[in-house]
């Protein structure tokens, strides 16, 4: 099971830090840590808290720096921030402390934060992670199989979103046809960045499904997990913006697409093309990745129009129905990413989570959703316990 940590407040460091843990019986530890400012200052001021309460975290769960694979930093101007950011190796995507992926998105963390820290560490038992950084791609092995994850894909030399999608998708494809892999059998989950959601998101969808249809990637075959949220790089001519999840070795037989016909309609009814929610089952655990989920009922309709805490409380059945499906509950999340496009919303958001989601870590950003009349959208992460002797080890 899932052991969240209260959220702390260390001595002298003003942040919040939420760590999550799971331990299979292989031995295999699983964290994600959340560390968000609680005190208003400077970007490099808050940046050195956030490192140093990260260190203390890593310290206190008796983890490494080196066992990180991935990190993210949800920023309030990353234009303005992107040299405070480089000038700090943990934060650093080409030349980090470890070798991890970093990835940087201009989401507004809740204030008084300027900057905000989504980290995953894995730690196996009897040693440090066999991982490789090549490029934008992670790559770690463990046995039979090696996790990708690839951050920050983006397409300049085209100007619209449509076009620089087109131009993201394909060259993530490159990255993955040099591993031997696939879009279609390889990729797990997808997080699409749009710089400006409500001018551009359907230059998003077009491409996509454009490339999906043509990679056999249908209603009657199966899409990928995403999300698709208003985030921007720190390259003000990306309009849109790529991080990615793939698995080479994985079999079919992992892998189950989750939907909860009763709660929510499929994507493809509305012209979009990704999959509510994807399991992947190891030797000893299940993985359950819930992707963007917003307010919505089972013909695609928005429920509670102009209401945020309604829609939070809709938002949260969805993904519990989900989670169901794969055999957990909102108690097994380890990690929460809350979108909200009010700003005004944010506070109330977080305070009403703070009780809702227990101790999970969980981070709440300033993010409109691709439909104006969304307030609110979450995607979360779970583990679960599983006893799978055929199948590969995570």
């Amino acid at each position: 099971m899932i052991h969240a940590q209260a959220p702390i407040k260390l001595q002298a460091l003003p942040t919040k830090v939420g760590i999550s843990h799971f331990k299979g019986r292989s031995g295999v530890e699983e964290h994600h840590i959340m560390i968000c400012p609680t005190e208003y200052d400077c970007i490099s001021a808050q940046l050195e808290a956030v490192e140093h309460a990260y260190k203390s975290a890593l310290s206190s769960a008796g983890l490494s720096a080196g066992t990180c694979l991935f990190r993210r930093f949800f920023c309030s101007d990353l234009l303005g921030q992107s040299s405070a950011l480089k000038s700090r190796p943990f934060s650093n995507p080409t030349q980090p402390d470890e070798d991890c992926a970093v990835s940087w998105v201009c989401q507004p963390p809740a204030p008084p934060a300027k900057v905000a820290l989504w980290a995953y560490h894995v730690s196996p038992p009897g040693g440090m992670p066999d991982k490789n950084l090549k490029g934008q791609s992670l790559l770690f092995k463990r046995g039979e199989l090696t996790h990708i994850w690839t951050t920050g894909v983006i397409c300049t030399d085209k100007e619209d979103s449509c076009s620089q999608t087109d131009g993201i998708l394909k060259s993530y494809e490159n990255t993955l046809h040099a591993q031997g892999i696939s879009l279609a059998d390889n990729v797990i989950r997808t997080w699409l960045f749009v710089q400006n959601v409500d001018a551009d998101y359907h230059g998003l969808v077009a491409a996509r499904r454009e490339i999906f249809a043509a990679r056999g990637l249908t209603p009657e075959t199966h899409y990928i997990a995403s999300t698709g949220i208003q985030g921007a790089s720190a390259n003000v001519s990306a309009r849109v913006m790529m991080d990615a999840y793939a698995i080479k070795g994985v079999q079919k037989s992992q892998i189950r697409f989750l939907s909860a016909p009763e709660y929510l309609s499929p994507t493809h009814i509305y012209g979009v093309t990704f999959e509510r929610g994807v399991s992947v089952d190891y030797r000893d655990r299940r993985h359950i990745l819930i992707s963007g989920t917003a307010s919505i009922d089972r013909e695609g309709k928005i429920v509670h129009p102009g209401s945020a805490l309604q829609q939070l409380d809709r938002t949260l059945i969805n993904i519990d129905a989900l989670l169901k499906q794969a055999g957990a509950a909102l108690d097994d999340a380890c990690m929460f990413i809350v979108y909200v496009r009010d700003p005004s919303d944010l506070a109330l958001v977080q305070n009403v989570l703070q009780n809702r989601l227990g101790e999970a870590p969980f981070q709440v950003t300033l993010a409109p959703v691709c439909r104006p009349g969304w307030l609110v959208e979450i995607e979360c992460q779970a583990v679960i316990p599983a006893s799978n002797p055929a199948l590969p080890a995570f």
